[in-house]
């Protein structure tokens, strides 16, 4: 025997794993003819079955949607509903009052110390638009859309730390290693735009969430359906650019190349992941031609540009979201835009209600009521569902921290503001109330597992079926139980 065939062979062999060599081994017996039989007609009554060779092909959902695309505003930090959404006459009356000690007996918090003080919004509310939705004179712009949400001011979480309570509301496990929402809904449905990454993720205030970047991972998912890190400004996706002394044609006998190796490979192996790998490689080479053009935002009309506030070359929200507007449009199935700075513990005059809250609103509000604006005025506000909100609430009691004089809320998980646009929402609506100083939820409770199924709901994807096996689980995103209710009372 060849020496050299021997030796190669051999190599071959100790790299196998057991599941490899089953697979070969299994392939010639009767029963894996049948059993080969059962899982294709398995998997072709299952709409989230992977296509490794194109895993993120578009799929229709299994039931009737009424959204086919996700823009999720994400604002790090925790916005203060009380001085935004949740207008509380009775907790400016009591302001700067001592707490009543039955809010505190029991309680955590993550800074406040003893018996802290009331603190009533600094800020007035009006009601606005036909709907009569409360709105705090910080969110000018916001006004304008006041009759396009449905605010629901009775959000509630169990988390009152930021990162667990980000990966909560995003991946449905507040620890690490879950697939977040992006991922389940590009798992579920794939995405329209062959030639751009399925789920995008934006950031913009200066850092990472502080999830980190498992907000937007695939977890136990396959890695086709990680989000994609996007900038505004520079190359958009980093490493897509051919390196000096590459150019196109290049790139393409290079990936050629590849190609043919992976083949050889998954012949000999058998592993789906490979052939996935060159899936990844083809949609890596097409984004190098489709991506310029997607975020090139010079090419939107200046008044559109000036609407959102955006300014090409710059890294900001208001590009961010215009960003967002041009990738559904285009067929990306979910946008997560990031706005990391909305902790406003009143430590400083960076994150206090007066100077702080301001400052972070007049960064952004025009933004995300443009891009409401932006796709109602375009007809794609039916069939996109926008969400904005941050991971929980902020106390009605001042934070005080080490005396500090400035005015700011603490970490609060009992009941806090979101809103939701588009996508078969109704409009106009305020979901919800929590109690005369807002410290809980009083009237229709909604958790993060609520809005979970809701969001998949509208998409066409049943929350309680869309699962993975994983660790010998079917992990879903809302987690082990049915707890999670679709909010039919905001479905228009």
């Amino acid at each position: 025997m060849n020496p050299d065939l021997f030796s190669t062979r051999s190599a071959q062999l100790q790299s196998t794993t057991r599941r490899q060599f089953l697979h070969r081994a299994g392939r010639f017996s009767l029963g894996a003819v049948a059993l080969q039989s059962l899982m294709q007609q398995s998997r072709a009554a299952d709409p989230t079955t992977v296509d490794p060779a194109n895993p993120l092909r578009a799929k229709s959902p299994p039931h009737p949607a009424k959204a086919k695309a996700v823009i999720y505003l994400s604002m790090s930090g925790a916005p203060p509903s009380l001085d935004l959404f949740d207008y509380k006459p009775e907790l400016n009356r009591l302001n700067m009052q001592p707490c009543p000690e039955s809010f505190l007996k029991g309680e955590k918090f993550a800074f406040i110390k003893g018996t802290p003080n009331l603190l009533g919004s600094p800020h007035k509310f009006e009601k606005r638009g036909q709907s009569g939705a409360w709105m705090s004179d910080l969110l000018p712009h916001t006004q304008k859309i006041a009759d396009d949400i449905c605010v629901i001011r009775s959000m509630n979480t169990d988390q009152f730390n930021h990162a667990p309570a980000e990966l909560l509301a995003y991946t449905g496990n507040m620890r690490s290693g879950g697939a977040s929402m992006g991922s389940w809904v590009t798992y579920g449905l794939g995405t329209e735009n062959q030639d751009l990454p399925g789920f995008v993720a934006l950031l913009s205030g200066g850092s990472d969430p502080t999830g980190g970047k498992a907000c937007w991972g695939n977890g136990f998912l396959p890695g086709a359906y990680q989000g994609v890190q996007c900038r505004s400004v520079g190359d958009p996706i980093l490493f897509t650019s051919n390196p000096d002394g590459m150019d196109r044609e290049t790139r393409r006998r290079t990936l050629d190349a590849l190609h043919a190796l992976n083949e050889e490979e998954a012949r000999l192996f058998g592993d789906p992941e490979t052939v996935t790998r060159i899936a990844q490689y083809e949609l890596a080479y097409r984004m190098q031609a489709s991506v310029p053009e997607a975020f090139d935002i010079r090419k939107e009309p200046e008044h559109v540009r000036a609407m959102y506030g955006a300014v090409p070359g710059q890294a900001s929200f208001a590009n961010n979201c215009l960003l967002a507007r041009r990738l559904v449009e285009k067929g990306v199935r979910f946008v997560q835009v990031f706005d990391w700075g909305w902790d406003m513990h009143g430590t400083g005059e960076d994150n206090d209600l007066l100077n702080g809250l301001p400052n972070k609103c007049k960064g952004t509000e025009q933004a995300w009521s443009a891009l409401v604006q932006d796709l109602k005025q375009r007809g794609m506000l039916d069939d996109v569902l926008v969400v904005w909100g941050g991971e929980f609430g902020r106390t009605p009691m001042n934070e005080a921290r080490g005396g500090s004089p400035y005015l700011g809320r603490d970490h609060h998980p009992h009941c806090f503001s979101m809103w939701l646009a588009g996508g078969g929402i109704k409009p106009g609506v305020q979901y919800g109330t929590t109690d005369e100083i807002g410290y809980r939820v009083a009237e229709n409770k909604v958790t993060i597992r609520d809005l979970q199924a809701t969001l998949l709901h509208q998409l066409g994807l049943d929350p309680y079926l869309l699962s993975y096996k994983f660790q010998g689980l079917n992990n879903r995103l809302i987690g082990p139980s049915n707890e999670g209710r679709i909010i039919r009372d905001i479905l228009a």
